[in-house]
């Protein structure tokens, strides 16, 4: 197995450059739940980077953490250890009374559950007016902007409806209103898919889109939906409670028939291997099962390549027990 470093030849399709300042930065994240006596470590150390702007997706298998750095980012659970600043907010220094402040104005929320989301007994439109009225800030001004967020997730005709009288596909779009109500800089959505159809799905990742580029939104979506790859900008994979892989979408411009006037666009995925800050990677299980990979490897630098070479299990025992002898002094 060969690691080996190479320029890239294509731009990513994020808004952000990457010499700037990350909107979401996560460093050395680790959390850990105590229930009883017993300790179950959801984070191991998770790094992740996140420009302002950006439309990317959060995927992992079941207890892999995804939910727990939603949760995390979105001001509902507090890390036991590492640091995440948002927009350039400490979260870990935030008393409760600034964290309640920063979950009303800096982020915005998207559940897959819709009681989570709105309540029943409102329309559409007064589902949406509702966070700013809570947040003290409704007007005329307000009013409009509720009227707009809605035409703008194609619910024009239906502002007046309650939950009852929309399906699922349009009880999400209300959702993804409701969490655009107080102007928020971050929109987090976990698994916002999940409980409709494959077209409404599609219809959805394309709203986030569209709202990101009209708004200039930085939206976080958590999913089990392997069709988010097309939809968003980068796609990073969690596994064991750490960054694993990511995915970036990059865009390439066909110019062969520019001088009749037309332009063909192509789209390709680059997949990424992840390093922490200490420099440690998550080898693909694939991987390791076709090469036999067990507890140790050999690490070879060759030119401009890291070689990676397994060791047959004959050998890794031999040097466990020289280890071994070295350690009590046996010959």
């Amino acid at each position: 197995m060969a690691l080996q470093a190479g320029p890239a030849t294509e731009q990513t399709t994020t808004t952000a450059s990457p010499s700037e300042e990350p909107f979401i930065l996560c460093d050395n994240l680790v959390k850990i739940y105590k229930v009883a006596d017993l300790e179950a470590v959801a984070l191991q150390g998770l790094d992740l980077q996140i420009q302002q702007g950006e439309l990317m997706a959060i995927i992992g298998n079941s207890g892999s953490g995804k939910s727990t750095l939603l949760n995390i980012l979105g001001g509902l659970d507090r890390p036991s250890a590492g640091r995440v600043i948002v927009g350039g907010r400490d979260l870990l220094k935030m008393s409760e009374r600034q964290l309640v402040r920063y979950k009303r104005e800096v982020v915005g929320f998207v559940w897959q559950q819709t009681a989570r989301n709105m309540l029943p007994y409102l329309t559409a439109l007064e589902n949406v007016e509702l966070p700013m009225i809570i947040a003290g800030r409704y007007g005329a001004k307000e009013r409009r902007w509720a009227r707009e967020l809605l035409e703008v997730v194609g619910l024009a005709n239906r502002m007046n409806h309650r939950l009852s009288e929309m399906s699922g596909g349009e009880q999400q779009r209300v959702a993804i209103a409701i969490g655009l109500a107080n102007r928020p800089p971050l929109l987090l959505a976990d698994e916002p898919t999940g409980s409709v159809d494959t077209r409404t799905a599609a219809t959805i990742f394309d709203l986030f889109r569209q709202i990101r580029d009209q708004y200039g939104t930085t939206i976080v979506i958590v999913t089990h939906d392997p069709k988010v790859m097309s939809k968003v900008d980068r796609v990073v994979a969690i596994r064991d409670g750490k960054t694993s892989t990511e995915t970036i979408r990059r865009v390439a411009i066909d110019m062969t028939d520019f001088a009749a006037g037309n332009i063909v666009l192509g789209e390709t995925h680059d997949e990424f291997v992840v390093l922490d800050g200490a420099g440690r990677l998550q080898i693909p299980r694939e991987y390791l099962e076709k090469l036999q990979i067990r507890k140790k490897v050999r690490l070879e630098l060759e030119g401009d390549q890291i070689i990676i070479r397994p060791i047959p299990s004959e050998d890794a025992d031999k040097s466990q027990q020289e280890a071994h002898h070295r350690r009590w002094g046996f010959r």
